[in-house]
């Protein structure tokens, strides 16, 4: 993505300062008990190192991409070498440091493959340093495992999972985000009431008869054709707030334990992306509604967002602002979900499903398909993208012809990151002026 209109990179004092500050510490680490003038020239050297680095990486940085690999390996190591000096301080071995060392490079690397990678080559390399001369010294074996961690990984791992598409762009130059944030440290159910206060248009709160999407001709393209949709599939996304949604979460067991930490830590603090950890908790009552703001004043939602939350407690499950755009000749289904001076966007490309379902994805090897972190100024609105190629989803609206009592409509709703799978949300959609028992209309 060419960052057009991108403002100019003037020099950054502070990352230079911060990469001073940095190298005279891993210099002053690795140089520890050789005398003041060994401390003196290791902290010297130490700063001048990684400040020519930083110099020179950012000087052959062009506009829109992160720092080269190589400099990042190589701050990595810096940062390791006063933890493994105050670990070999408290009387650490170089096993357990290094093992330490591994396992922390491993967690920050996200990925599950990488997490159980980490400890294991730190072990490794940990018994490798301690057959020299009973083991150097903590810095240097923090240091030398990161570093060499870090270059295996990327030399194993090599599909890169997170990258820096656009810096400091306008939001034309990229119509795949949805670039609403929140103005709050909190999202929360009323989100969508306080954008309307910014954006200066008229909020309605849980519309009567509303769709997540205004039409499905919106999505018309080469390989999808709206017509062939079946109608109750049609009126799901065209008149969403007539059903009633039931759900069922699916969890992978190895995504439970990560989850309720983000869920505690993350979730619940911010007011979004709070998605229910079992059926019981699911039956305890879910609220959805959708809210609309009218800009210009013709009657008409032009911002849709779908706002869904724990019946008993109130607390959000999730705020989606849902938008459509076209870009040669097709369409496409972009979900905002607003963070504090951000949005994580989910741009999805429509498809047919057998039986005239619908299905929305991410996994389309069509450009603009994917998953956006957006953080974005909130003076100019200028935007930083990062594209999350390491996140995928696919939603599912079907028709069940096997469902007792005749056809039901249903959705599965799944998710997988680094190429795992670790959740399907599984939901039975029925018309809520026929009863919970009854299908969809057609």
């Amino acid at each position: 993505m060419a960052d057009a209109g991108a403002a100019p990179r003037g020099p950054d004092r502070a990352g230079i300062a911060f990469a001073g500050v940095a190298g005279a510490v891993a210099g002053l680490s690795l140089v520890g008990g050789r005398g003041r003038r060994g401390l003196a020239l290791g902290t010297v050297a130490g700063a001048f190192g990684l400040v020519l680095a930083e110099a020179v990486a950012r000087a052959r940085r062009r506009p829109g991409e992160i720092p080269p690999l190589w400099h990042r390996v190589l701050f990595s190591g810096s940062l390791a070498a006063p933890l493994g000096w105050l670990a070999g301080r408290a009387g650490a071995g170089p096993a357990s440091i290094a093992t330490g060392a591994g396992a922390l490079c491993g967690l920050a690397g996200a990925r599950p493959q990488k997490v159980l990678l980490g400890p294991v080559f730190g072990a490794a390399m940990g018994r490798a340093l301690g057959r020299v001369g009973g083991g150097p010294p903590g810095a240097v074996t923090a240091a030398a495992t990161v570093v060499a961690y870090r270059v295996v990984s990327a030399a194993t791992f090599r599909d890169e999972q997170v990258s820096l598409l656009a810096e400091q762009v306008g939001a034309e130059d990229l119509p795949f985000v949805v670039p609403l944030e929140s103005r709050h440290r909190y999202v929360g159910t009323d989100y969508v009431r306080d954008l309307a206060d910014v954006l200066g248009g008229s909020y309605a709160r849980d519309v009567g008869d509303v769709g997540i999407l205004a039409s499905l001709d919106e999505l018309a393209g080469p390989d999808f054709d709206p017509d062939a949709v079946d109608p109750r599939v049609r009126a799901f996304y065209e008149h969403t707030t007539r059903f009633r949604l039931d759900i069922l979460p699916e969890w992978r067991p190895w995504v439970r334990p990560g989850y309720l930490l983000y869920r505690s830590l993350v979730a619940r603090p911010l007011g979004q992306a709070n998605v229910p950890m079992n059926q019981r908790e699911a039956l305890r009552g879910v609220i959805s509604r959708i809210d609309t703001i009218d800009l210009d004043g013709d009657g008409e939602p032009d911002v849709r967002g779908w706002v869904r939350a724990f019946a008993q407690s109130g607390d959000p499950i999730y705020v989606g602002i849902y938008t459509t755009y076209r870009h040669e000749g097709r369409g496409w289904v972009s979900v905002g979900f607003p963070l504090p001076g951000a949005s994580f966007t989910a741009t999805l490309a429509p498809a047919h499903r057998e039986g005239g379902g619908l299905r929305l994805t991410s996994r389309s090897p069509l450009a603009h398909a994917g998953h956006y972190l957006t953080a974005i100024e909130p003076e100019m609105r200028r935007l930083t993208t990062l594209a999350v190629h390491g996140f995928a989803e696919e939603l599912d609206v079907y028709l069940d012809e096997a469902a007792s009592g005749g056809a039901e409509l249903r959705a599965d709703h799944a998710f997988w990151v680094f190429g795992l799978p670790f959740l399907v949300l599984r939901y039975r959609i029925t018309s809520k002026e026929a009863g919970p028992g009854a299908a969809a209309p057609g």
